[in-house]
């Protein structure tokens, strides 16, 4: 079989934020992001990833793994007799950022290569879907005002919200802040998300105090490295960190209700389609979550998000400019435009 001559083009992008989105493990001002665009010679499919400072990529890094496999995966190098599939990088590349940006990159092609949109592909009917808007880490003032702000957007309905704690403050500070927020937002429905930021004598202690809330989901709240008391303790635990790909799951801390599906952790659709699927049979909810990044991160997320049962897709809304024909924010609602970005024909 002929190998098709692909031609792959790498660039990093840096997109200014509307104001500083704050998490326990610092700031940013930017939304940094690799962008891989695969051209077929008459058709380009494009992906995007955010590097994941957390587990040392880098813009730097992630770009020079992608440069690392280009010859492959254009056909330029002799090591396969076929054209570079989906299946074939899977094994190629280990998860992560760069894997998700080529992954992306090649539902995209295909889409456009078969003239079947993803949706088509995956036998799934795109509609308005609900996602958590997140209150970064401030002050417990703050942090109320931004939920009060929240609930008068969305007045009519009861608002999904994501809370990030976890600060350097302490523990103290984060009961605190949720009690301004409950106090401004009693209805509404929450998600605490820690980012690893507290530790296990604060939950053990606190039981009772965190019930209070009437919290939905805590996601991640101590290091995946030292979570196993979670499994003794009764609150409801999303895992974050602490799972990445299908084979995590097989491992995954019984603490854990509900695992938050990540594209640039798992490094891309095609595997986070797969462990959708395997967290569906071990009875465990799923969210579909995101970094702070474009439209064209997105809506391959958005697709698994249709099958979720929660879904943190509000990256775009911190951008000043996202990109045109992306995803269309109401509030708390997302939908596609007439002509999305990605994984159409």
């Amino acid at each position: 079989m002929t190998q098709t001559q692909r031609k792959i083009r790498i660039r990093a992008e840096s997109h200014r934020l509307t104001k500083p989105f704050t998490i326990s493990r610092g700031h940013k001002n930017t939304a940094d992001v690799v962008v891989v665009e695969i051209n077929d010679g008459s058709r380009i499919g494009r992906g995007e990833c955010v590097p994941y400072g957390r587990y040392g990529e880098t813009l730097e890094s992630v770009t020079a793994e992608i440069e690392s496999i280009k010859p492959i995966l254009e056909g330029s190098s002799n090591k396969l007799s076929h054209t570079f599939t989906r299946d074939d990088l899977q094994t190629a590349m280990h998860p992560g950022a760069a894997r998700n940006a080529i992954d992306c990159a090649l539902w995209d092609l295909e889409a456009k290569q078969i003239g079947l949109t993803v949706p088509d592909r995956l036998g799934l009917r795109p509609r308005p879907l609900p996602s958590a808007v997140t209150i970064t880490l401030d002050t417990p003032a703050r942090m109320a005002q931004a939920a009060k702000q929240l609930l008068n957007k969305n007045s009519e309905k009861k608002q999904l919200v994501k809370v990030k704690l976890g600060g350097e403050d302490g523990f103290a500070a984060d009961i605190g802040r949720l009690s301004a927020i409950r106090d401004t937002a009693a209805e509404a429905t929450l998600i605490v998300d820690v980012n690893e930021g507290w530790h296990p004598h604060d939950i053990i202690s606190h039981v009772d105090a965190l019930k209070s809330f009437n919290i939905d989901l805590i996601e991640q709240p101590l290091p995946a490295d030292n979570d196993d008391i979670l499994k003794d303790i009764d609150l409801p635990f999303c895992a974050d960190e602490s799972v990445h790909d299908s084979d995590d799951l097989n491992h995954l801390n019984p603490g854990y209700d509900c695992v938050n599906i990540k594209l640039d952790k798992t490094g891309g659709l095609t595997e986070a389609l797969k462990m959708l699927q395997l967290a569906r049979k071990k009875n465990l909810k799923v969210m579909v979550g995101c970094m702070v990044a474009s439209s064209l991160s997105m809506m391959p997320a958005y697709f698994l998000g249709l099958q979720a049962d929660y879904v943190d897709l509000d990256g775009p809304i911190w951008l000043e400019k996202d990109r045109e024909n992306g995803l269309h924010f109401v509030h708390d609602q997302i939908s596609l435009p007439t002509k999305p970005l990605w994984g159409w024909n």
